[in-house]
């Protein structure tokens, strides 16, 4: 059984949208859209977890993923612990399960993990305490899931049902982990079509295996396309000379007000951040009446909040109110 659930199919650990039932994934977005509507409020806690620890665990520097995770953890009044990696025992030779286990006696209940390796996320579930569940906010190359979830969560808020929806995927797909728990989830929940548009060097291979229909000219990918979302390029992950030059990059892949009226009349357009304008999206666009990166940004405390309520045993619904006595 995957590593996610556990022996009664319920989430233990978040690693990846890959594989997961659409109905866990369906109860995710549903949960957040409970935690929602307490977010609106002047009092914006609830007691669902309170007594529980979460650490913050990013071998990887991030400012909006953490942040998020820590607000969604704070408003479920959990304690919150911010470990700061370059300055931890691991940087003074301790291995990596030592300080897991020396976290797991200060009584955690869970990991968000964040890390420049594939797989590192997986590892530290499969080698945790029972008890004790991983969330995964980034793996190297391999999936960014609660990104997946939130995007999947906003797209359900602007557009409705995904089933009749074209959903266009532009840019880096080779090194996002985005791209491919975008993939996964939005499939999952049955989109009706998913493409990915980009130059054959930033494609990976087969990737029309996944179930996406692949697409080299932005122009025709776009074309009727409900949602854009556009990608940021990883050139931290890139090795050799995959693209000429930025400029070039901008002038085919580049989201432009003429591109985007190649698409329906009344499409989004999304990127998970941070958006390197004038490279991946023109500045109009970015700011324009049809972007909601920012509502994005909202979004990922409640679906954060929702996955946190579920992989640590709770129901996964909001209280119809906050409580006051938890608003300090």
């Amino acid at each position: 059984m995957s590593v996610q659930l556990d022996p009664q199919g319920q989430l233990r650990h978040l690693i990846s949208t890959e594989g997961l039932p659409r109905e866990l994934l369906t109860r995710i977005l549903d949960t957040a859209e409970s935690f929602s509507g307490v977010l609106g409020k002047s009092v914006k806690k609830v007691p669902l977890l309170r007594g529980r620890t979460i650490v913050n665990l990013f071998f990887e520097p991030s400012t909006r993923t953490r942040t998020t995770f820590e607000l969604a953890a704070q408003r479920l009044s959990a304690d919150v612990l911010n470990i700061d990696v370059a300055t931890s025992s691991t940087s003074k030779g301790e291995n990596l399960l030592d300080m897991l286990r020396n976290l797991e006696a200060m009584q955690c209940d869970a990991f968000v993990v964040r890390h420049a390796d594939s797989g590192a996320a997986e590892f530290i579930a499969r080698n945790v305490a029972p008890g004790v569940s991983v969330i995964n906010a980034g793996d190297g190359r391999h999936a960014h899931p609660t990104q997946a979830l939130l995007d999947a969560f906003t797209i359900r808020r602007h557009k409705g049902p995904l089933e009749p929806l074209t959903i266009a995927i532009v840019g880096d797909i080779l090194h996002s982990r985005v791209a491919r728990s975008q993939i996964h989830a939005l499939l999952g929940l049955g989109a009706g079509e998913v493409r990915v548009i980009a130059p054959r060097t930033l494609l990976p291979r087969a990737i029309e295996h996944l179930g996406v229909q692949v697409y080299e000219d932005m122009d025709a990918g776009l074309e009727g396309a409900d949602v854009v979302m556009m990608l940021r390029l990883q050139h931290e992950r890139m090795q050799g000379a995959l693209l000429p030059s930025e400029g070039e990059f901008f002038s085919r892949y580049g989201l432009t007000e003429q591109r985007l009226e190649g698409s329906h009349p009344e499409a989004i357009v999304m990127h998970p951040g941070p958006v390197n304008r004038g490279v991946e999206l023109d500045p109009r666009v970015a700011d324009g009446p049809r972007s909601v990166i920012l509502r994005q940004v909202t979004n990922g405390i409640a679906v954060r909040m929702a996955v946190m309520s579920i992989v640590l045993g709770g129901q996964g619904e909001a209280p119809t109110e906050p409580l006051e006595e938890v608003a300090n």
